[in-house]
């Protein structure tokens, strides 16, 4: 499936037995790697007792689309996903709401964009 940064899509993660898996929504970060993969930031819906490196993300900060459910973004859990686990596109950001994200990702890991 295509994705494109500011995306926010469904992707299946597999156990380490590769007989179990969850499905669970990210961020595309950004969409510029090698190899079929993207940069992703997990969404949780479990939002109480949020941490310092997480920020919630609502329907309010869709261009287009929606998530089940107001959530958080975990910062400091960003990761390497293959466009191959890809299952479904909920929606895309607003500029204003991925640019606020972005900022906020760099000014957790103290770096540039």
């Amino acid at each position: 499936m295509e994705v494109r940064e500011a995306d926010v899509v469904l992707c299946e993660f597999y156990f380490s037995d590769l007989q179990q898996s969850k499905h669970r929504p990210v961020l595309v970060f950004k969409d510029n790697l090698p190899h079929n993969d993207f940069i992703a930031i997990p969404i949780s819906s479990k939002i109480q007792n949020m941490q310092e490196d997480e920020v919630t993300i609502s329907d309010a900060d869709f261009m287009d689309g929606t998530i089940p459910k107001t959530s958080k973004l975990m910062l400091r859990k960003t990761f390497v996903v293959s466009k191959d686990v890809v299952l479904k596109r909920y929606g895309t950001l607003c500029k204003e709401s991925f640019e606020k994200y972005q900022e906020l990702f760099c000014s957790y890991f103290q770096c540039h964009k």
